[in-house]
């Protein structure tokens, strides 16, 4: 209990230090424009590490619509952000497949205290620190999201609100 405490204080101080996670607006329609199926699908032939110490393929995105939430275990945005995420993995679990990709440039151990604190390990956790899957899907900032249809095709990206994202999962699992 004492290292949570310590840690949350470190994780409040980085905050209060940056001032907030991200500032930029949310791109409407993503890569795919506001018809969202512009862009060619993206390239899900990659395998990263996940958290736990497997393994994730990104073909397994393909197939249904995916939500890939990018998050930063001292981004305090992402720590308010989590229970809405696990809540959306769990009401649409075997419908849109939800995967949290934390990364850039920190630890395992980070990483692993992250999701033990914010209770998120029912849907996959990529270990990311290089920024490998955060190039692949153009994002430069956390707390972002990308929504995938079920061909791969960027719908949405950026800074969305997590209460939004059961309406536009909606409109793609009908």
């Amino acid at each position: 209990m004492r290292v949570r405490r310590a840690w949350l204080a470190t994780v409040a101080a980085g905050m209060l230090a940056l001032a907030a996670c991200g500032g930029s607006d949310p791109e409407p329609g993503g890569a795919a424009g506001a018809d969202g199926g512009t862009d060619p699908p993206v390239d899900l032939s990659f395998t990263v590490p996940t958290v736990d110490g497997g393994e994730f393929a990104g073909t397994s995105l393909a197939g249904k619509p995916a939500v890939l939430w990018f998050w930063a275990p001292w981004c305090v945005t992402c720590v308010a952000e989590a229970p809405h995420v696990s809540a959306l993995a769990d009401d649409y679990a075997g419908q849109v497949t939800v995967v949290g990709v934390a990364g850039l440039d920190d630890s395992i151990e980070n990483m692993q205290q992250f999701i033990d604190l914010t209770d998120i390990a029912n849907f996959p956790q990529l270990a990311d620190p290089d920024g490998v899957v955060w190039q692949r899907f153009e994002i430069t900032e956390q707390s972002s999201f990308v929504i995938l249809d079920e061909h791969g095709v960027v719908d949405q990206r950026g800074l969305l609100n997590p209460a939004d994202l059961p309406a536009q999962l909606d409109r793609l699992v009908a």
